[in-house]
């Protein structure tokens, strides 16, 4: 698998390999009869002790360096994981919304043809109901005019039978 993160400390054999040489090429060296005076510390043995200890700091170091790095590495796979699940869920709520939005865009367009069948019917029926105010008019105008001339005549009867019963 690829990963962005460097491989641990541990998988390169040749750090340890050389730390394992300049410690035994510098243990011989303390080793050498001649070299060092006695009661006291010889040069070579201060180096080799220098040696010594920066070998073994530099080994906590190490050591301190693989643990901080398999804690990034942890909180790496940790964050990766978190990502990839909102990732998912993203793409789900997305896939909802779409398709909410793809129903509600055929919902207003069908919203949209009713309301131009209804706005067809309300000027049919102002068209329709235009017409017959035009006509209640024109019956109106009819039967005032019928009116007028039915009282007329009822006017003349009254008139007439006023005259037949005082001549009678």
């Amino acid at each position: 698998t690829f990963s962005l993160l460097p491989a641990p400390l541990s998988t390169y054999p040749e750090t340890m390999q050389l730390s394992g040489v300049v410690a035994l090429i510098l243990l011989s060296l303390a080793a050498v009869p001649g070299l060092s005076r006695a009661g006291e510390v010889s040069p070579i043995g201060k180096v080799v002790q220098l040696l010594s200890d920066l070998q073994g700091k530099i080994i906590k170091e190490g050591e301190e360096a693989q643990k901080v790095y398999e804690e990034y590495a942890e909180w790496c796979e940790d964050r990766a994981r978190e990502l990839s699940q909102e990732i998912k869920t993203g793409t789900a709520q997305a896939e909802t919304l779409e398709a909410a939005i793809a129903e509600k865009q055929a919902q207003g367009k069908s919203l949209n043809a009713k309301i131009g069948e209804l706005a067809a019917s309300i000027a049919t029926d102002q068209a329709d109901l235009k017409a017959a105010l035009e006509i209640r008019g024109m019956e109106e105008a009819d039967f005032k005019a019928e009116e007028a001339e039915l009282m007329q005549t009822i006017s003349m009867l009254e008139r007439a039978v006023a005259i037949l019963e005082r001549e009678m």
